[in-house]
């Protein structure tokens, strides 16, 4: 049973347009006669008459100061911006029917669309029943236009059926707080990421800092000159008072305040999750390239000192352990969805009980049987950055069994991996000599020896796979002395599993041009789509 019905409200006439007009009549008139009756029937004592005279006035103008404090007023003028909407937009069907010697025509309106508007406080309603024809996509696009006439801002749009439900927000401009509200010029407002709150908490507001890495995020940073861009500030009007401390990501930040854990401790480390991932796994050298498989996957290449610009869909970032004297760069580069695909094949298909068995599953079979998935659930990320990609699986025949499917899953998080890694070869010109790997999916042997097939590289996997942790307590033991420098550091890695490449390069090529091909799918049916 449709549920929108019972949220209509009233509907929008087609001669709403002049709605104001028509109910300031209406009062008029209601006041006019309600005094002609009062006289008519009342004694002929001047006095007394002029007396009821003012009262009926008074009266009706608390009902007209009533209605506007109850926001009937409102719903007429809404309801008329409504009206003209559709009408001056001419979404509404006539026909002739009478001409005049003039040349002009009356016409008579045979189709008007079915809009309802429902106000409750501070939130519109609107409620379009789609009709099919040539305006179907008008209707079901109305968000845009209801704002600006309005004056609202959507919150949510429903569809069920027939029926679309658009709710909006009123007096939002009102409510918003503007920068000269907070006064952030007298430094009454303070701006940074999660580690500056977290710093700025534990040190009980005595101080206000992030690093380098961090600072990079918010699009304010200068990565070259390690500063907050004075040219970005003075365009967007930031007060450059509001922003924190930018520091090296590995040095004594402050203490935390004794009221917080009893005594203080010291702050000495702070990063972005994949730069100190880069720096857990003693990615020092340039070229060095890590691989940190979670729900999505994040590669990290060090670039040394100097900047690299990719053309090839890739982030040029900071590296974790820079400081102002010798800044340290690196390209990046995202797979939205690596472990999520194995998620999606228990919790949504129900193929597996958990993430452990898809090993077992992948390896009941020599090959996916020319199957290929391409995990495009939000769009594609590096190196094709199209948002509008979605899932596609491409070369499905009868014979194909769960197996085939389940290591399809496995191998596109390979693929889409070795996808970011040609890129940083082209963008670094830089040949891969090994690829470092941590994060949970790491644990599965069938994806590191796939992805060392697919790269043709050696896949190198430490005994500590949560190297984000890990490089947090290197860049804060480095801070405090407990490590004398990067080489001590580098002494403490330790080797759990290394897998080297079994596949021929004529079967590699193979399978990449057929994985490209699927790639090709997805984005195809994102072109369709924009269309």
């Amino acid at each position: 049973m449709n549920r929108f019905p019972i949220w209509k409200g009233k509907r929008i006439g087609r001669y709403d347009d002049r709605l104001i007009l028509r109910s300031v009549i209406f009062f008029a008139l209601t006041v006019a006669a309600l005094s002609v009756f009062t006289i008519w029937m009342t004694e002929r004592n001047i006095l007394f008459r002029i007396f009821l005279l003012f009262l009926i006035t008074v009266l009706c103008l608390l009902d007209l100061f009533y209605k506007w404090k109850s926001g009937s007023m409102v719903d007429i003028r809404n309801r008329q911006a409504m009206s003209r909407m559709l009408l001056e937009n001419r979404w509404f069907e006539t026909e002739p029917l009478q001409r005049y010697r003039s040349g002009g025509r009356m016409e008579r309106i045979t189709y008007f669309p079915a809009l309802y508007y429902r106000r409750k406080n501070r939130h519109i309603y609107v409620t379009v029943k789609i009709p099919m024809g040539k305006y179907q996509d008008k209707l079901l696009h109305l968000e845009e236009k209801l704002e600006t006439g309005l004056n609202c801002e959507l919150v949510k749009k429903d569809t069920k059926d027939i029926w679309v439900r658009y709710e909006f927000l009123t007096g939002v401009e009102k409510s918003r707080i503007g920068i000269q509200d907070v006064k952030a010029e007298n430094g009454e407002l303070a701006f940074g990421t999660v580690d500056t709150w977290l710093i700025w908490n534990l040190t009980k507001g005595k101080v206000h800092a992030t690093d380098y890495t961090n600072a990079a995020r918010t699009m304010l940073f200068n990565i070259h000159t390690l500063e907050w861009d004075k040219e970005l500030m003075e365009y967007f009007n930031i007060p450059e008072n509001m922003l924190p401390q930018v520091k090296p990501s590995s040095c004594i930040y402050g203490e935390t305040d004794k009221s917080v854990f009893g005594s203080s401790i010291i702050i000495a480390g702070a990063a972005g999750d994949q730069q100190s991932a880069l720096f857990g796994q003693c990615c020092f050298n340039p070229g060095e390239v890590k691989n940190t498989y979670g729900t999505g996957c994040f590669l990290l290449m060090n670039t040394g000192n100097n900047p690299i610009y990719s053309d090839n869909g890739l982030l040029t970032t900071l590296a974790a352990g820079s400081t102002k004297d010798k800044p340290e760069y690196a390209l990046e580069g995202s797979v939205f969805v690596a472990g999520a695909v194995v998620q999606w094949l228990r919790d949504e298909l129900r193929m597996i009980k958990d993430a452990a068995s898809t090993k077992e599953y992948a390896m009941k079979v020599e090959n996916t049987a020319g199957v290929y998935i391409v995990p495009a659930f939000s769009g594609l990320g590096a190196p094709y950055w199209n948002p509008y990609a979605r899932g596609t699986v491409v070369g499905l025949t009868r014979g194909t069994k769960k197996e085939h499917f389940i290591r399809a899953a496995l191998e596109s998080i390979a693929y889409q991996a070795d996808d970011v890694i040609r890129a940083m070869e082209k963008s670094a010109d830089i040949k891969l000599s090994g690829l470092k790997v941590d994060g949970g999916a790491s644990a599965n042997e069938f994806l590191m020896q796939f992805q060392s097939d697919i790269t043709g590289e050696s896949v190198i996997r430490p005994s500590c796979i949560e190297t984000t942790a890990l490089g947090a307590a290197y860049l804060a033991g480095l801070a405090t002395g407990y490590w004398k420098d990067k080489d001590e550091i580098k002494k403490n890695w330790r080797l759990d599993a290394e897998y080297d490449a079994h596949m021929s390069p004529d079967e590699r090529r193979k399978l990449l041009k057929n994985w490209k091909h699927a790639v090709n799918s997805a984005l195809f049916w994102a072109e369709a789509a924009e269309k």
